[in-house]
């Protein structure tokens, strides 16, 4: 593999620490709705899906009728939690300062909540005109799909095949994969459980670390090692 046309990083448990923050919110409104999970089940069961599809999962899992009305519920009280709290990942913006390589985001969140979240860190004047969310393309699927990738690789003119992704989830590893894309699993966020690493690397990561520290280096060694050997 060339160096990269594209790095594609996601947004959510990889640039900023928000899976959790959304997780305890979701968590609650699903108790008063009658099924009861905990913040870490929810963030290690559906981190990267919409609230929609995760009650969608849960409807078919516990044949509990869900309110449609949760879902703007819930994105409501979910920016409210991230405007006062969301912090970018440890070591995010300082490595991506660094790489010296195009960047863009691709997201299952809303592009308003990710340029919010972008906003308070620091980090969106790094992605101006680069930020992909899957809610934005006309008759497109929410990763697992590929097909924010694809849009976001055509856009920025990089072939799939030499674009590197960056995920924390395998719902997001899974749809870079389909996109033929190169992945690497990152764990170092809070929403991180026991048995992380090993599920993203099962969904199709090449590598997963822990540190953004270590993601240049991994890019370098992807770049000169090709799959196809």
């Amino acid at each position: 593999m060339p160096r990269p046309d594209l790095l594609i990083l996601d947004c959510d448990g990889v640039l900023v620490d928000s899976e959790i923050i959304a997780a305890r919110v979701e968590a609650e409104m699903l108790g008063e709705a009658g099924i009861a999970i905990t913040p870490q089940e929810l963030a290690e069961r559906y981190a990267g899906l919409t609230f929609r599809d995760i009650l969608i999962a849960l409807e078919r899992e516990t044949d509990t009728p869900l309110q449609a009305s949760l879902i703007e519920r819930a994105e409501r009280l979910v920016d409210e939690r991230l405007a006062r709290e969301v912090r970018a990942v440890e070591g995010a913006r300082e490595t991506i300062l660094r790489l010296g390589r195009p960047l863009c985001v691709c997201s299952n969140s809303s592009r308003a909540r990710i340029e919010a979240m972008l906003g308070r860190t620091g980090l969106l004047p790094v992605f101006e005109g680069a930020v992909f969310s899957a809610r934005d393309l006309s008759g497109g699927q929410p990763k697992p799909a590929p097909d924010v990738f694809l849009h976001a690789a055509e856009q920025l003119g990089a072939e799939p095949a030499h674009t590197i992704v960056l995920e924390d989830s395998v719902h997001g590893v899974t749809g870079a994969r389909a996109a033929g894309m190169r992945v690497v699993g990152f764990t170092g966020a809070s929403h991180s459980y026991p048995g992380h690493a090993d599920s993203l690397t099962e969904a199709g990561s090449e590598t997963v670390i822990s540190r953004w520290a270590d993601f240049p280096a991994v890019v370098e060694a992807l770049s000169a090692w090709s799959e196809d050997g």
